[in-house]
């Protein structure tokens, strides 16, 4: 079984910010797959299942703001009892330029507050992840440009990235491959 997240926040109000790339991305799919998020509470995340090739798949966007993202993913986890090497995370990251994507087998928060959560409530630093550019950032505070939407042109690149066959390659490759076919 794997486990499939996006980061974000969940409040209407974020939906297109740059700090929900994450979630976007996994909306996405899901609305492409013919499925939809149904909330579990108890989860404290929206969750949505498929299988894929007869391997079960849970796609999670966390009901927690984005620093605490790992609260909730640590409760999917738990509850489906997935190992950390079976959670990808997908999430922005402002040191990329809008359009650009990075695959990582692992490695430390890189000063993301919810990828520090996640390694803090999972216990380890060893889990796939997709880094999201939302950059460059512009000379304003980071926790202030996160926050603000996509420009239009912005998320006409963000679109392009989205459209990408990228989680239906996860579901089929090593990270050594993605790596390879997108870094």
């Amino acid at each position: 079984m794997k486990l499939i997240v996006g980061l974000g926040n969940f409040e209407p109000k974020y939906f297109l910010t740059r700090h929900n790339a994450g979630f976007i991305m996994l909306d996405y799919f899901v609305q492409e797959n013919g499925q939809e998020f149904k909330t579990e509470k108890k989860l404290k995340s929206m969750i949505a299942k498929f299988d894929c090739e007869g391997e079960k798949i849970v796609l999670c966007k966390p009901l927690t703001y984005m620093n605490l993202s790992g609260e909730a993913i640590s409760l999917v986890q738990n509850f489906y009892k997935i190992d950390n090497n079976d959670i990808f995370i997908i999430y922005d990251d402002i040191s990329l330029d809008i359009g650009r994507i990075r695959f990582r087998a692992n490695g430390s928060d890189g000063g993301h507050n919810g990828i520090k959560s996640v390694i803090q409530h999972t216990g380890t630093k060893n889990f796939d992840r997709l880094k999201i550019g939302i950059g460059p950032q512009p000379n304003i505070p980071a926790e202030n440009y996160v926050l603000q939407e996509f420009t239009s042109e912005q998320l006409s690149i963000l679109k392009e990235v989205i459209k990408k066959p990228i989680i239906n390659d996860y579901l089929k490759h090593d990270i050594q491959w993605l790596q390879n076919t997108y870094n």
